[in-house]
C-alpha cells in the first residue's frame, strides 16, 4: 500500500498544474513567435507588392486622366502627381513616340526613356516576371539594366504616339522582411526564456489557491474537517474555497448529528435491552416475592382444612400467619400498583407550594412510637417557612421510604438526623441514619427494583425492595435531584425541591 500511495503522489506531482499551465503558456508563445515569423516572410512582401501595383495603377491613371483633359503643366496637377510620388516613391516618365520626354518628376529622365524605348522595341533582355497586363499597360517585376536594383515597373501608352513608364524600387521591403525576421529572432527568442520565467512565478501565483484546494478536499475526503482554505483572494478560486469552508462545517455538523442519533439510537436499543432484562427481573422477583407468601397462606390453609390442630390457639395462629402473609402480598401489589402509575406517568404530579417543614414534623411524629420502641432518637431542628414546589402527597410518599429505611436500618448509635439546608433557589432534605455504609458495589442497584442489599434484615421487617425504586420514579417525574452518600459511621439518602 505504502509503495502505491508513493506511485500516486509521484503521478501527482508529474502532471503537476503548474508545470502543464506553463508549458501551454510557453508553447502558445513560441508558436505565436514562429506564427508571425511565417507570415511576416510570406505574407509581408505580397501585401507590401500588392501596396505597390495599387501605387502604380492610382499615379497611371493620374497620367491618362491628366493626359486626357490636357493638364500636364498645369500646377494642380504637378502638385498632386509630385506629392503621390514622394509618398509612394515613384519615379514616371511620359515620352513621345521618338522618345523625347514630355513629362517626368524626376530631373533626368534619359535612363528611364532609354530604358522604356528598349522594352517598346524588344531590345531589353533583362528577366522580368509579369504581374499584370492590359490594353493599355503591363506591370512587372524586373531589375535595373545598369544599377541591378528590382522594381515593380508598369509601362504601355496614353495614346497611339504617347508612352510612359512607371516604376517603385522593391529592394526596401525585402530587406525589411529580412530585417523583422532577423528581430523576431533576437528579441522574440530571449522573450520567449524571460516569459517561461515570469509564467511560472505567475503560475505559482495562480495555482497555489488551487493547491491548497486540492489539499483541504483530500482531508475532506479522509473525514478530516478541521482544514480550511485560507486564501484572500476575491476571485472564483476565492469564492470556491468559501464554498468549501461553508461545505466543511455543514458536513462536520451533519457528520456530528449523524454521530449524535446513532449514539442516541444505540442507547435507545440498549436501554430496549435492558428494559426487557430488568422486565424479566421484575417477573422473576414478583415471581420470588409473592411465592413465599402464597406457599405459606396455601399450606397453613390445607392444615386447618385437614384439621391438623384441634385447639383454638393453634387455630388462630394458623390464621394470623395466613392473615399477615395475605397483608405483606396486599401490601406489595399497592406498591407495585403505584409505582407502574408514577413511571407510567398516569400519576400527574400536581405542583403546589407547600411548607416542606410541616410536612416532615407530621411524619416524624407518625413515626414516633416505633422510634420509641426500637430506641432511636431522632434529631430534627425545625426550619419554619421551608416553602417548596412539588407535589405534597408523592414527596410524603418519598419521605416515608427515606425514613422506613432509616428506621429498619439504623444501628450503632440508633440516631437518625433530618436536616434541611438552602442552595441555590434549592433546599435539600437529608435523612441519615447511623450504622453500616452501604457496600460500594450496591451503590449503584440500590434503585432497582426488589434489589435488597441485606437480604436477611429486609425479610426480618417485611421489606419489599420497591421503596427507593419508588422514590427514584417520583423524583424523575418532578425532573428533581435525588441521591445516597455513605459515611463511616452511617448512611445519608437525600433530595431537593425548587423555592420558586
Amino acid at each position: 500500500m505504502e509503495k502505491s500511495g508513493g506511485k500516486k503522489r509521484r503521478r501527482e506531482r508529474h502532471y503537476s498544474l503548474k508545470r502543464e499551465m506553463a508549458a501551454v503558456y510557453i508553447c502558445l508563445l513560441g508558436f505565436t513567435l514562429a506564427a508571425v515569423w511565417v507570415l511576416n516572410d510570406t505574407l509581408l512582401e505580397r501585401s507590401y507588392l500588392q501596396y505597390k501595383r495599387s501605387n502604380l495603377i492610382e499615379v497611371y491613371e493620374k497620367l491618362e486622366k491628366a493626359w486626357e483633359e490636357d493638364e500636364f503643366g498645369n500646377e494642380d496637377f504637378e502638385s498632386e502627381i509630385m506629392h503621390l510620388c514622394n509618398v509612394y516613391n515613384v519615379n514616371f516618365v511620359v515620352t513621345d513616340a521618338s522618345s523625347n520626354t514630355i513629362y517626368s518628376n524626376i530631373k533626368d529622365p534619359a535612363q528611364i526613356s532609354r530604358q522604356l524605348r528598349d522594352i517598346l522595341f524588344a531590345r531589353d533582355n533583362t528577366e522580368k516576371q509579369l504581374v499584370e497586363e492590359t490594353d493599355h499597360y503591363s506591370l512587372t517585376y524586373m531589375p535595373d539594366p545598369f544599377s541591378g536594383t528590382e522594381y515593380a515597373t508598369m509601362w504601355g501608352n496614353l495614346d497611339d504616339d504617347c508612352f510612359f513608364m512607371i516604376r517603385t524600387a522593391l529592394e526596401s521591403v525585402r530587406e525589411s522582411v529580412n530585417m523583422a525576421n532577423r528581430m523576431l529572432l533576437y528579441i522574440g527568442l530571449p522573450a520567449i526564456v524571460l516569459a517561461g520565467v515570469v509564467i511560472w512565478f505567475v503560475t505559482k501565483k495562480i495555482t497555489g489557491p488551487i493547491l491548497s484546494l486540492v489539499e483541504v478536499s483530500k482531508r475532506m475526503a479522509e473525514m478530516d474537517f478541521d482544514s480550511r482554505y485560507e486564501g484572500t483572494s476575491k476571485s472564483e478560486i476565492g469564492v470556491l474555497g468559501e464554498n468549501m469552508n461553508i461545505l466543511a462545517d455543514r458536513l462536520e455538523e451533519n457528520i456530528s448529528q449523524l454521530k449524535t442519533a446513532n449514539l442516541e439510537l444505540q442507547k435507545d436499543v440498549k436501554a430496549r435491552r435492558n428494559a426487557e432484562v430488568r422486565r424479566q427481573e421484575f417477573l422473576a422477583n414478583v415471581s420470588h416475592e409473592l411465592k413465599t407468601p402464597i406457599a405459606l397462606i396455601q399450606g397453613y390453609a390445607e392444615g386447618l382444612k385437614d384439621g391438623i390442630s384441634d385447639d383454638q390457639e393453634s387455630r388462630d395462629y394458623y390464621c394470623d400467619v395466613i392473615m399477615d402473609e395475605t397483608r405483606k402480598m396486599n401490601h406489595l401489589v399497592k406498591r407495585l400498583i403505584s409505582l407502574n402509575h408514577v413511571e407510567s406517568g398516569e400519576d400527574i404530579m400536581q405542583m403546589e407550594r407547600f411548607d416542606l417543614n410541616e410536612l416532615l414534623m407530621q411524619l416524624i411524629s407518625s413515626f414516633e412510637q416505633m422510634c420509641r420502641q426500637k430506641g432511636i432518637r431522632v434529631c430534627y431542628d425545625p426550619v419554619p417557612g421551608s416553602w417548596v414546589w412539588g407535589d405534597e402527597y408523592q414527596v410524603e410518599e418519598v419521605l416515608r421510604n427515606y425514613f422506613s429505611n432509616a428506621v429498619n436500618y439504623c444501628d450503632g448509635k440508633k440516631e437518625i438526623r433530618i436536616k434541611l439546608e438552602e442552595r441555590d433557589g434549592r433546599i435539600r432534605t437529608s435523612v441519615f441514619n447511623s450504622g453500616k455504609p452501604i457496600p460500594q458495589e450496591s451503590l449503584e442497584r440500590l434503585w432497582d427494583k426488589f434489589y435488597k442489599v441485606d437480604k436477611a434484615r429486609t425479610r426480618e421487617y417485611g421489606g419489599s425492595g420497591l421503596g427507593l425504586s419508588i422514590v427514584k420514579a417520583i423524583m424523575e417525574s418532578m425532573k428533581q435531584a435525588y441521591g445516597v452518600t455513605n459515611y463511616d459511621d452511617g448512611v445519608e439518602f437525600w433530595f431537593e425541591l425548587e423555592t420558586k
